[in-house]
């Protein structure tokens, strides 16, 4: 499966048996030709369609021994991977305070949205899973420093999410700590609410994973983006080690 591409996702590098995959589904803003969201262009340059900086990360990561990446390719927008399927929040029809016009789809083209990119996604992380055992699964998404919907300030660097396994949780925020970095437990919000990839990749089959939340300011840059892949890939390594 090295090197996989097709409309829903990606695959960066070769995964290896006891190795470490960098999984992110919202690394694209990629809207096919033929859907018509009907929203503003900007719209798909801001955290509302992608996680910035997640797709440039991963792709470095991968660049290192024993890590590969598995990327959505196409914008959350589009269809939301990290969502349980059941949801109408899977193919949104509003996203802080921006509506999706385009998305009110009748029961066929729901159902041809979730056949198209959001059920050949998660087929394919199985099969990788389940062919190439992992030691461990970095789910790896960004968070926007500034909800438009909220006041509420995010002040953290770094978040870190988990549900009911926070074996690698555990081991990993002391590290991000021990960096300087300002590390949000289950913040600027809980795995336990939104977790669907890893409870479904993951905790469903004892699958140790470690869920990171990076603020988006910090690696909008590729510089910021270098820095952080670097870092992840050293406590990646180290939470991997220890797990074991």
């Amino acid at each position: 499966m090295t090197g996989a591409m097709n409309e829903a996702f990606r695959l960066i590098g070769t995964p290896r048996f006891g190795g470490i995959l960098v999984v992110s589904d919202h690394a694209s803003n990629r809207v096919p030709g033929d859907i018509a969201l009907s929203i503003a262009p900007d719209l798909l340059d801001q955290h509302i369609a992608v996680d910035i900086g997640v797709a440039a990360i991963g792709a470095i990561m991968a660049q290192c021994p024993g890590f590969a990446a598995f990327q959505g390719n196409v914008s959350r927008l589009v269809c939301d991977f990290n969502r349980d399927e059941h949801l109408p929040t899977v193919i949104p029809i509003a996203s802080d305070g921006h509506a999706i016009p385009g998305n009110a789809l009748d029961h066929a083209g729901h159902e041809a949205r979730l056949a198209r990119f959001y059920r050949p996604y998660h087929a394919a992380l199985e099969s990788l899973l389940d062919t190439t055992p992992q030691a461990l699964i970095v789910s790896l998404h960004s968070f926007t420093p500034h909800l438009a919907s909220s006041d509420e300030p995010r002040p953290w660097h770094v978040g870190v999410l988990y549900n009911q396994d926070d074996r690698a949780a555990r081991m990993a925020i002391p590290l991000l700590q021990a960096e300087g970095l300002c590390v949000g437990d289950q913040l600027p919000y809980s795995g336990r609410l939104l977790n669907a990839t890893m409870n479904r990749h993951a905790e469903a089959d004892g699958r140790p994973y470690l869920g990171i939340e990076v603020r988006q300011d910090l690696i909008c840059t590729v510089e910021g983006q270098m820095e952080w892949a670097k870092r992840l890939v050293r406590i990646a390594n180290q939470v991997a080690v220890a797990i074991t």
